[in-house]
């Protein structure tokens, strides 16, 4: 029997099924978003149903488009169940494309079932017909409709999963290209199973009624696109919503971390630090257990942070952090108070004992490894350790006490722990008073200096001196440079220290030579922090200049320690020192560890025997002497003269003179005096010579 088609209904149809295929497109994207199962669950059932009546709809609308040379009309009851068979098929298209893991063999069998139901829904909708006789259909074409059923289905489960998020680029774009290639594919299986019909000449539809089929078709198809736009608009609307709660939702957890956690290494900072140890003293107090506070703080850090900058000392800081989290207990708390100071809140700790074991296991890790990529640095903390109830019952105090700790840990060498104990809150309270009396000893000119003679070690001949800054407090009294030089090296208050020293030492040299006085070069002690300011020689040198004193009156010692933690930046400066006409001595040799390398680069005028190798003339016999003589000849092998300190015997005065030493100073030969005093002391020089 010779059909037809009706090509405006045959296009509304085609386009009737691409809106539907974009309609699953963006109900798949919406499920995704959707965190709840419930919700997906009821996206799922409410999708299934716009799908299915989508799909169904462009079939009913191409069924509609065709037409025979007798009246057709279709049973109720039958596209009904082809309407349902295109719900239940949608709904577990929607099913398996928003699974969370969508694998090959499931994509196949989605495909496989999805596509029969399809085609059920094709060939049931043609049943409704009630051709008679039957309809049969040509095995090629029915084939090929089932094979198209699958395979578009198949695809379609491919693209709506991999367009599925709605943070990708161009997305609507996307969708609808992909929409437009499943129209095509949902049509072709129409249309090929309309080609494997054959209805027999002289047979009539049972189901004719006379409903006017232009008007069943309008109605169809307005009802079908009012359900898939509004479904569109809602899909819409609610993953715009979704999303912004998303963001809000990032955005607040993005607060709470910085409220909690530190940005840089992402431990809990101090906030939350304390409310920890709040609650672990509540638990404590209740369960009479102890707990152990353990405060770090990295020796030399500031050195590498002023020397290297502050992108080195953050990378030391967050390796620092990770190697910490790893020394302890998965059980204890690591925090970070800022700058370069970590806390360690340890639980239920049977004993101090087990805090100990605790601190040794964080040093010795510590001891292991280097701390960045860009430089082989190692960093060891000084640690300090309270203990609850023992040492304090408040967060506050513990903190108080277990700093306190630390400071004399790092006063103890550095690099080990100290549990707190009362006789260092003396101390501390002491050294808070030193901070405080620094700041006003400019302004109440506290400050003096004290120089020390140096004579040449043939005879009693002057050489030269060290200057030595003093400090005096009316309430503290007279304060050593052991104690006030390593509170103002942590404060940073050392720089303008040491640029005073520089100042007064050049008036003083002034004083002398308007005197008439001899000439004598005298050492000053240049400071770890000195050494990091970028512009130390040319303040120094317009300082000097200032006073009218040549540069070759002074010479500046640098510790062997403090020149060795930057070696590079060390010739550096001591290069830029000589090009100005300073001296240069490297002060306490032998206490650190020096590169022979690196002091035949240096190239310094002296080098000074530190005291502990003086002393050890005495104390140590042969294998003293032998230590003191191999320093001295290497010194001269490299043309520098040696400078030997603390000599406060005569039998190590002897065996330095045996031994070639060129200077030597110490109690035994002149003990730090005044200016004053030292200008007499060159006048009475000058007279007997």
């Amino acid at each position: 029997m010779q059909s037809s088609y009706n090509f405006w209904l045959v296009t509304i149809s085609f386009a009737v099924a691409t809106l539907a295929s974009y309609t699953a497109l963006n109900l798949t994207g919406r499920i995704f978003l959707l965190a709840t199962a419930p919700r997906r669950h009821a996206w799922r059932l409410g999708g299934a149903l716009a799908l299915g009546v989508g799909i169904w709809s462009m079939h009913f609308v191409a069924m509609l488009a065709f037409s025979l040379p007798i009246p057709l009309g279709y049973d109720l009851a039958t596209t009904a169940c082809s309407l349902a068979l295109a719900i239940g098929a949608s709904y577990l298209a929607l099913s398996l494309t928003t699974q969370q893991r969508l694998t090959p063999g499931r994509l196949l069998t989605g495909g496989v079932v999805m596509g029969i139901g399809i085609a059920g829904m094709h060939y049931t909708g043609m049943a409704a017909l009630r051709m008679a006789p039957a309809i049969h259909y040509r095995p090629g074409w029915f084939a090929a409709s089932i094979a198209i059923a699958v395979g578009a289905s198949s695809a379609a489960l491919w693209m709506a999963r991999a367009l599925s998020n709605e943070q990708q680029r161009h997305i609507a774009s996307k969708r609808l290209a992909a929409a437009l290639v499943m129209g095509i594919a949902i049509s072709g299986m129409h249309y090929a199973g309309m080609a494997a019909a054959d209805f027999a000449p002289g047979a009539i539809c049972g189901a004719a009624n006379g409903m006017h089929a232009q008007w069943l078709a309008t109605s169809v198809i307005l009802l079908t696109f009012a359900v898939l736009i509004v479904t569109l608009m809602l899909t819409r609307f609610d993953v715009r919503t979704t999303l912004l709660l998303g963001a809000v939702s990032k955005l607040n957890g993005q607060i709470v971390r910085l409220a909690t956690l530190d940005v840089l290494t992402g431990l809990p900072n101090r906030a939350t630090l304390t409310e920890r140890i709040e609650r672990a003293i509540s638990g404590a107090r209740r369960q009479r257990t102890t707990f152990a506070v353990l405060f770090m703080d990295l020796d030399g850090f500031k050195t590498i942070n002023d020397s290297l900058g502050h992108s080195a000392g953050d990378a030391v800081l967050s390796a620092f952090a990770q190697r910490l989290q790893q020394c302890v207990r998965s059980s204890d708390t690591v925090a970070r108070l800022g700058g370069d100071e970590f806390v360690v809140l340890a639980e239920e700790l049977g004993s101090a004992a087990d805090a100990a074991a605790l601190a040794d296991g964080v040093l010795e890790r510590m001891r292991q490894g280097t701390w960045s990529d860009e430089q082989p640095l190692q960093v060891m903390p000084s640690i300090g350790i309270a203990l609850y109830p023992r040492d304090g019952d408040s967060v506050e105090t513990l903190l108080k006490h277990a700093d306190a700790a630390m400071y004399e840990a790092k006063r103890a060498g550095r690099g080990t722990y100290r549990f707190f104990e009362r006789a260092m809150n003396e101390a501390a309270t002491r050294t808070l008073k030193i901070q405080q009396v620094l700041h006003e000893a400019f302004a109440n000119d506290r400050f003096s200096l004290m120089f020390q003679p140096k004579f040449h070690g043939g005879g009693d001949a002057l050489a030269g001196a060290e200057a030595l800054i003093r400090l005096h407090d009316p309430e503290l009294g007279a304060l050593t440079p052991l104690e006030f030089i390593p509170v103002a090296e942590r404060s940073g208050q050392i720089v303008q220290i040491g640029y005073w020293v520089v100042r007064e030492t050049c008036r003083r040299i002034r004083g002398w030579i308007e005197q008439g006085l001899p000439t004598m070069k005298v050492a000053i002690n240049l400071s770890p922090r000195q050494l990091l300011q970028p512009e130390l020689v040319e303040t120094i040198l317009d300082i000097v200049s200032a006073e009218g004193v040549a540069c070759e009156q002074i010479m500046f010692e640098i510790t062997e320690t403090v020149a060795m933690q930057d070696a590079a930046r060390t010739v550096e400066v001591i290069r830029a020192f000589q090009q100005c006409g300073f001296d240069i001595s490297i002060d306490d040799f032998g206490t650190g560890y020096s590169s022979l390398a690196y002091l035949q680069r240096f190239r310094a005028k002296q080098l000074k025997i530190d005291r502990f190798f003086t002393h050890g003339l005495d104390a140590n016999g042969t294998a003293g002497s032998a230590i003191v003589s191999a320093i001295i000849a290497l010194a001269h092998s490299l043309e520098m003269d040696v400078v030997a300190e603390g000599v406060e015997t005569q039998s190590q005065l002897d065996k330095l003179r045996s031994m070639m030493c060129d200077e030597m100073q110490g109690f035994l030969l002149g003990q730090p005096i005044s200016a004053d005093d030292f200008g007499e002391m060159l006048r009475a020089r000058m007279m007997t010579a």
